[in-house]
């Protein structure tokens, strides 16, 4: 388990962000990327969350859908530090869970997402 401060973490999920390609930043209007320490829920057994989409996927919004309260990518901070042991698989599995969870955003399914 690797743990750095929240500013840190908070640092690294930014980076994670901005190493995005271009195309993909601009078209994630109204994301908001957030990072907390648990889910609010709780799991199933055995069951680690590490990142969470909530909102509506791009490919099912519309022109007629009203502006809304910000899409959401969560990354959850203690999850995460705890399947890493250095900070370059901190950096690394936070850039993982970003690509993941943006990946929800634009309207790719668990199975998808796989095999990316």
């Amino acid at each position: 388990m690797h743990r750095v401060s929240e500013a840190r973490f908070v640092e690294l999920v930014a980076e994670a962000v901005d190493s995005l390609p271009q195309e993909f930043r601009m078209r994630m209007k109204n994301v908001a990327v957030l990072v907390e320490d648990h889910p609010a829920e709780k799991p199933k057994p055995g069951t680690l969350i590490l990142g969470h989409f909530i909102g509506t996927p791009a490919t099912q919004k519309s022109v007629f859908n009203l502006p809304a309260m910000p899409d959401r990518v969560v990354l959850y901070q203690k999850n995460i530090e705890t399947v890493c042991h250095s900070e370059a698989e901190l950096q690394q599995q936070i850039r993982l869970t970003v690509i993941h969870e943006v990946g929800h955003f634009f309207g790719l399914s668990e199975d998808e997402l796989r095999h990316v």
